[in-house]
């Protein structure tokens, strides 16, 4: 096996032993997103599903968007240990800007959706509850789950987008 002598990394930017934490950082956005948006289409289909996998998806996108921000800083401080001055890097950043408005857009939505499910099921065990509130949840919690479901599409496509970028520019040789 051929073994090529890593490049000196930069003082102030995060490793582990020697490799720059970025590309680690960055499986934790491609997995954790996309499943969460998976969960959210789930969720959207059957009423059910919503309140029996709501939170465990629920805090898998709030795992997912808060890796969004660990991933741009030690991005940006990779870019700035390889010197930049490389169109590919730059179009993986101007990317980058995208996903973390567009995750946190469909972490609130679902949260919602989450959030007035639950509402529902209280009002439900509850004696007191007025039946035209409950359905006015009911309606709310659907429309958010199902906007919730395209918002999650929308971030697996800007997070696909980013990593094409990202795994073009790093395939095709970050240092030209």
């Amino acid at each position: 096996m051929n073994r090529t002598p890593r490049p000196p990394v930069a003082q102030d930017m995060w490793v582990i032993d020697g490799i720059p934490l970025h590309p680690l950082v960055v499986h934790a956005v491609v997995v954790l997103l996309p499943l969460a948006a998976v969960g959210a289409v789930v969720i959207a289909v059957r009423r059910s599903w919503r309140r029996s996998l709501g939170i465990p998806v629920l805090l898998v996108a709030l795992a997912g968007v808060a890796a969004v921000p660990m991933a741009t800083t030690t991005g940006s401080q990779l870019y700035a240990a390889l010197g930049g001055q490389n169109p590919l890097i730059d179009i993986h950043m101007q990317r980058a800007a995208w996903v973390l408005p567009v995750a946190l857009a469909f972490l609130v939505l679902l949260g919602g959706a989450v959030l007035t499910e639950l509402a529902i099921v209280r009002a439900e065990v509850g004696a007191h509850a007025a039946r035209a509130a409950t359905a006015t949840r009911y309606h709310v919690a659907t429309g958010l789950s199902a906007l919730a479901a395209l918002t999650g599409i929308a971030v697996v496509v800007v997070v696909v987008l980013v990593g094409h970028a990202g795994s073009t520019a790093a395939w095709q040789g970050i240092v030209q």
